[in-house]
């Protein structure tokens, strides 16, 4: 019998499966894309937030635990077990040593790469090179990987791991990692989620996928329905403001369009509706999603003129470009009125001192609704661009339940062998909100935990089940 079985093939089941065979279990790893999509949404990931209190090679000056936890506390608005937050973030402080280790390696970020030089390390190659390093590393370690391997069910004696079941196929194991990420991909349960607007729309019909169409959430909804503790809400999730023209599945990082605090943001009727510069945009990046989602056919355009070009980072198709603001309104099928008073309104409300992207500077706007609180500059100087955007869903927070200790827990109490990781449980931790490279803190730091659990556990029920033999000889 197999002593861990990990279950998933992203950041957090690499690490559990890692560090479970470097504490000398043996370890199977399921993933249910085949070989060419492995690696789940880690694949469209490029980088860590890491705590360090000083200078670290790739990473500037320095980026306290309180300091990420107020970034973290506010983006989640408090929605957020601040035990398990910090156990996240101390622990970003000395996994990338270890990282190395199994072959993955940092660099600096591009200039203007989303003002994260100081608070995050980014994976040369991004994470399909993370993802194929940690694979690497894990078949020569020992660790069976079978793809195709999607995992419906899961057997139960009590509150004890027994087995997984791929259809008929049943494998037992002395201890489990559940890593098979969130339901994402799943449209009928996002339509659940999010259900029927005032408008008699299904928003969740007009969504995007920006990674894995393998993440069906369907271990997820098993253990669920089988008395699994869970937590969080299934309508929050990574949601970003992506490019329409995205393709429904693994668009990725190169679909996002960060140029929203540059211009302002408007819906289908051409009216603005949240306040485009209230920080700074890795930590309001992932609002905007759920934002377009509450406007009318779930649908935003974010509006710049040629002094904001250069900027940001260009995304990967061109905006639409115009001379003139009504000939954008045309081209982007908006009401050319409603769209020319909005943006001269808001113009006449900007209040323009001295503008600087890279800080909260004082450029503001006054007597206008939702206001613009930082980077406001009139729109005024041609050519001008607009960027359809649709809610991009990245990864869901409903999630399993757990302790420090990265168990599962049924009804209260903690499983002594089955543990969880990665997107599965980082609704612990995101109740809801994102600031850029926080999931694969928490998938990093619970696939750790997870791994070594599981083989404990795993070398506990070794131990007992031969002194049971001995007693009986």
């Amino acid at each position: 019998m197999i002593d861990v079985l990990v279950i998933g093939g992203g950041n957090a089941a690499l690490c559990a499966a890692l560090m479970a065979r470097e504490a000398g279990a043996s370890v199977l790893l399921l993933e249910a894309a085949p070989r060419e999509w492995r690696g789940g949404n880690s694949q469209h990931t490029r980088n860590l937030r890491c705590m360090h209190d000083a200078p670290q090679d790739v990473l500037i000056e320095a980026y306290p635990e309180e300091e990420y936890w107020q970034d973290l506390l506010k983006v989640t608005g408090g929605i957020t077990n601040e035990h398990l937050a910090r156990l996240t973030i101390r622990a970003s402080s000395t996994c990338r040593d270890w990282m190395r280790k199994h072959g993955v390696h940092f660099q600096p970020p591009l200039s203007g790469a989303l003002h994260v030089a100081r608070t995050n390390a980014f994976f040369m190659g991004g994470g399909k090179a993370l993802v194929n390093a940690y694979f690497r590393s894990a078949e020569a370690l020992g660790v069976q990987v079978r793809y195709n391997a999607p995992v419906d069910a899961i057997e139960m004696d009590g509150d004890r791991f027994v087995a997984a079941r791929i259809g008929s196929e049943r494998i037992e194991a002395r201890s489990c990692v559940l890593a098979a990420g969130g339901f994402e991909s799943n449209r009928e349960w996002l339509r659940e989620a999010w259900g029927q607007n005032a408008d008699g729309e299904w928003p969740a019909d007009n969504f995007l996928i920006r990674g894995t169409r393998f993440n069906m959430g369907v271990l997820l909804k098993h253990m669920i329905e089988s008395g699994a503790d869970a937590i969080g809400d299934p309508s929050q999730s990574h949601c970003v403001a992506i490019d329409a023209r995205a393709p429904l599945y693994d668009g990725g990082i190169c679909t996002r369009v960060d140029c929203v605090s540059l211009g302002v943001m408007l819906n289908r009727n051409a009216e603005r509706f949240y306040d485009e510069g209230e920080d700074f945009w890795p930590k309001r990046y992932a609002i905007w999603g759920r934002l377009v989602a509450q406007q009318p056919g779930q649908i935003g355009y974010s509006i710049i003129d040629a002094k904001a070009v250069g900027r940001f980072m260009p995304p990967v198709f061109p905006g639409v470009r115009a001379d003139t603001l009504p000939e954008l309104a045309r081209l982007l099928g908006l009401d050319e009125a409603t769209f020319v008073r909005t943006i001269e309104a808001y113009n006449a409300a900007c209040r323009v001192g001295k503008f600087d992207h890279t800080v909260l500077d004082d450029c503001h706007t006054e007597g206008i609704s939702p206001a613009k609180t930082h980077w406001a500059r009139p729109l005024d100087t041609a050519p001008f661009y607009g960027y359809a955007l649709r809610p991009g869903i990245t990864f869901t927070y409903l999630g399993l339940k757990v302790n420090e200790h990265a168990a599962v827990h049924f009804g209260g109490k903690p499983s002594d062998n089955l543990f969880v990781a990665g997107e599965m449980m980082a609704g612990n931790v995101l109740g809801k909100g994102y600031t850029a490279g926080v999931g694969m803190a928490i998938g990093t730091a619970f696939g750790r935990i997870a791994g070594t659990r599981a083989a404990a556990a795993a070398r506990g029920l070794r131990n007992d089940i031969q002194e049971d033999q001995h007693a009986t000889s």
